[in-house]
């Protein structure tokens, strides 16, 4: 029989009695703890450190909560635009343009929540909450119909008068020469005429003329009205 190689390293000590005694003294197996991952910190502009693996977790979170919040929303504008018989898509586009479907949103000049109501206006639509988003939504969408009735189903003039009051609009024929209202009704209409926008066919014609000015500096504008 082959004896088999010793492992390990001998040591040897004396006992209480004097006796020597020999021991293999195989070193323990070394355990390797997990050491808790190091999370890299950076200095910000701002002079206070910053988490990076904290802040993407909350950035993840904030997604979802957007997100969340984003398909209550729709749910909401399905429901309102049934009620008022006004294309989904049409509310989403005002939404867009007018909060990036914020139901927090403030403007300089007071307007509020997601479809941006002057406190005037709510207060007129009879709306108690003007940052409830369920409130917020059923007054602007009953006074966008109200202005796409007043106008016939003109929706440049409606979303204009939306934008910058039935009497201006009135007073100019059309479309005021006020570049917020119009740059405004552009992009509105780009939104809910653009591909993918899930509009409804035919309630709304994209196909409309353009016309061409000269104004007094001897600048040329086109022009939709």
């Amino acid at each position: 029989m082959c004896a088999l190689p010793a492992r390990g390293q001998i040591v040897s000590y004396l006992d209480s009695s004097g006796k020597r005694v020999f021991v293999n003294a195989d070193p323990p197996p070394k355990v390797h703890s997990k050491r808790p991952s190091l999370v890299k910190a950076v200095v910000g502009r701002d002079g206070l450190v910053h988490n990076r693996q904290v802040e993407s977790e909350m950035a993840a979170q904030d997604a979802a909560a957007l997100q969340e919040n984003r398909e209550k929303i729709e749910k909401m504008v399905h429901e309102v635009a049934e009620r008022y018989d006004v294309d989904p898509a049409l509310i989403r586009a005002v939404v867009e343009t007018e909060s990036h479907w914020n139901p927090q949103a403030v403007s300089r000049k007071g307007a509020l929540g997601l479809m941006q109501l002057a406190p005037g206006t709510a207060q007129k639509m009879g709306v108690n909450d003007v940052l409830d988003p369920k409130q917020n939504l059923d007054a602007g969408v009953r006074y966008l119909r109200t202005l796409l009735e007043r106008y016939n189903g003109d929706l440049d003039r409606a979303l204009a008068a939306y934008n910058a009051g039935p009497g201006a609009v009135d007073r100019a024929g059309g479309i005021p020469q006020y570049r917020e209202t119009r740059k405004y009704v552009q992009k509105v209409t780009d939104s809910y005429f653009r591909p993918g926008s899930d509009r409804l066919p035919g309630v709304f014609s994209s196909q409309r003329p353009i016309y061409r000015e000269t104004e007094a500096d001897g600048r040329v504008v086109f022009t939709n009205e």
